[in-house]
């Protein structure tokens, strides 16, 4: 069973693109088209129309995008806000993009401990057996965010499960929001950052599960937004695969997205969300109808922006 680290390397490697597409989608992010063509389809079912609206936005931009960027990832909570109907097409929208060859994250920042973060990881990343001597998998997602602030009690579940199926997980670490350092950056008794503390453990939770290209399924979430302490970071963590969120819409530029990465440019994915859904919005030369067609021209910039600042790094 390939490493699920190992996997993602390659398939970052041979699309030269070290970027993964947030699907995370909202109404206002959808062409007027798509909606009212949704409404005539469930006139009468209006959860129905949404997730359907959400469908179609989610399948264009993934047919658009899929051999140019090689993973997607999926904010759970656009669609739980939606309801039933939404996280149907949240699973559907994953299976999709698989069999499109991507790979996908489920961004679901789940915690808990014993037992039921075992029933988070199996539904999420794991299987579960059903009646009728069933077994399957009810989400099927490739990797998963991981709040790891509870402790490894409320961790290793989800390390064992990906162990098991080649998975992953991405431990919080330091995050892309302003109010961030309120409890991350406090300081312990023996001078660490809090932050620095949940990274050395989760370099030592994924020593067992590194692979050939010498990078972990354990992961780490730690935002752009902070470049600095990325430098910072890597050292703690030299075997992470570190999962990068704050680029775009959320401030950060390219310089500051790669400051994660190790020297030979590797180890890190960078993830856009809004600036990749909603680039249709900004081209007065294009129509609505051809949102996909701004997404992919949106990704393919944001490769090139990357790549450029992995050649000519500020920060080191």
């Amino acid at each position: 069973m390939i490493n699920f680290a190992d996997y993602l390397v390659k398939k970052i490697e041979e699309m030269d693109n070290p970027t993964v597409v947030g699907l995370d989608p909202k109404l206002e992010y959808i062409p007027d088209s798509i909606k009212d063509y949704s409404e005539q389809l469930f006139p009468e079912e209006p959860t129905k129309a949404t997730a359907k609206a959400i469908w179609l936005f989610n399948k264009e931009i993934i047919d658009q995008v899929c051999d140019i960027v090689p993973a997607i990832k999926l904010q759970f909570a656009y669609y739980e806000m939606y309801g039933v109907d939404a996280l149907k097409t949240m699973l559907l929208t994953a299976r999709y993009a698989q069999r499109r060859g991507m790979i996908v994250i489920g961004d679901c920042k789940r915690n808990d401990i014993g037992s039921t973060a075992t029933a988070y990881a199996e539904a999420i990343i794991g299987t579960t057996d059903i009646l009728l001597g069933e077994t399957m998998e009810m989400s099927g997602f490739d990797a998963c965010t991981v709040n790891a602030y509870l402790g490894v009690d409320g961790v290793q579940p989800f390390i064992d499960v990906a162990k098991r199926d080649g998975k992953g997980i991405f431990c919080l670490v330091r995050t892309s929001n302003p109010s961030a350092g309120d409890f991350q950056d406090l300081e312990l008794k023996d001078g660490r950052k809090l932050y620095e503390a949940v990274a050395e453990k989760v370099n030592e939770w994924g020593k067992d599960v590194i692979g050939e290209e010498g990078f972990s399924s354990v992961g780490a979430v730690v935002g752009a937004t902070w470049p600095e302490q990325a430098v910072a970071l890597r050292k703690l963590m030299p075997n992470a695969f570190i999962l990068v969120p704050g680029y775009g819409a959320q401030g950060a530029g390219a310089d500051e997205a790669v400051a994660g990465f190790t020297a030979e440019g590797k180890g890190a994915i960078v993830n856009s969300s809004r600036a990749i859904m909603t680039a249709w919005k900004k081209r007065e030369d294009l129509e609505p109808e051809e949102f996909g067609v701004a997404a992919r021209q949106e990704a393919l910039d944001m490769k090139e922006k990357l790549n450029a600042a992995l050649k000519n790094r500020k920060y080191v």
